[in-house]
């Protein structure tokens, strides 16, 4: 029998979903998919410890208990995932040595602190490089991207399956951004903005005039409220989920960045799995993959929607206000596409516009 989620987290239908500490009704989520699939030879009982960094109420965290749910039902309970939310194991560097050394079972990471592991994977974090979530799903399911994943063979980490953090917004909390100038300030000084200890994020910010200061995410909001930095840059179900509404004023449609997640799996745990139940653990991590994806789509509107609601001011940027942007970071891909590899840059925005023109 499958021990379903949703009746200690609902989801469609639900009246409310708890976002940090307060409370909004819900979006109207996707049930997960049916399980099928037969009860798979008895191999061995796993208890699987599996730490992600984002809420109980992200497409992350929902999608994580799909994946765990399958397993449960395919081995009869015999797989068991233990979800650990709100990096209380750590943050994704940290968790991802933790995989390294067998002390963590599992992790979802976003791709852009993974680098440090496969340096290819630097090419998601170039701006503007896929312009719709069409053109990121046909790049993260190509024989690129797979090749980027098996290149984890080797580093005590199993790399499963992609899927998406999502699009990266601008906020802050001095004033509206339209326009590459508004980031630099001109006549006042440029932005202070939080970023992830990335050099490509690192760059971006630096071409656009702003001051970029790398900083961990769980320091964030209190840096925001005491004016340590003016904004930050995280999709739109990040920053509602994290309540950064409360201390940024000012929120702009940018989409500089399409962050995809990692499912990773410890080398050591995949090797103690029987062949069958390998083969299962990939398969129930490409499902839940979709389904995170499905899910991460529902919440993005809904989540900059409800952040106007509660008194953020969204700036929507057309398409000659992004063109501006992307002129304005030309020289971020000057500087780095020779050394992510200009022919992987090409592949990329081959299958990207593939999908563009379906």
């Amino acid at each position: 029998m499958t021990r379903y989620w949703r009746s200690t987290l609902p989801l469609a239908g639900a009246a409310t979903l708890t976002l940090g500490m307060a409370h909004a009704q819900s979006p109207e989520l996707s049930d997960p998919p049916a399980i099928d699939g037969a009860v798979l030879d008895d191999h061995g009982s796993h208890t699987i410890r599996m730490g992600i960094g984002l809420a109980e109420t992200s497409p992350q965290y929902l999608s994580s208990r799909y994946f765990a749910d399958i397993l449960a039902q395919r081995t009869d309970g015999r797989i068991t995932v233990n979800i650990f939310p709100n990096s209380q194991l750590g943050d994704d560097v940290q968790m991802m040595e933790m995989l390294q050394t067998g002390t963590l079972d599992m992790s979802y990471p976003s791709s852009s602190p993974a680098t440090t592991y496969v340096s290819e994977l630097a090419v998601f974090d170039l701006p503007f490089l896929l312009p719709t979530r069409e053109a990121a799903i046909a790049v993260m399911n190509s024989d690129v991207a797979q090749e980027m994943l098996d290149a984890f063979e080797g580093t005590g980490i199993k790399a499963l399956t992609f899927s998406e953090n999502g699009y990266r917004q601008l906020s802050n909390s001095a004033r509206p951004v339209a326009s590459p100038d508004d980031v630099a300030g001109l006549d006042v000084r440029g932005l202070s903005v939080r970023t992830m200890e990335n050099p490509v994020h690192l760059s971006i910010w630096e071409t656009l005039g702003a001051n970029p200061t790398p900083m961990a995410f769980g320091e964030l909001f209190s840096a925001m409220e005491q004016g340590v930095v003016d904004g930050q840059e995280n999709p739109w179900s990040t920053i509602l989920t994290s309540n950064f509404h409360e201390v940024q004023d000012y929120g702009s449609e940018t989409r500089h960045v399409y962050t995809p997640f990692i499912m990773m799996m410890s080398e050591r745990t995949w090797d103690r799995l029987a062949p069958e139940y390998q083969e299962l653990v990939q398969d129930a991590a490409r499902k839940s993959a979709e389904y995170e994806i499905q899910l991460a789509a529902e919440y993005d509107d809904w989540s900059r929607d409800q952040l106007e609601e509660r008194g953020m001011q969204i700036t929507r940027l057309d398409d000659d206000q992004i063109a501006a942007f992307q002129e304005a970071v030309q020289p971020v891909y000057d500087e780095w596409a020779p050394r992510i590899g200009e022919d992987l840059i090409a592949s990329i925005q081959e299958i990207a516009n593939a999908a563009g023109n379906e």
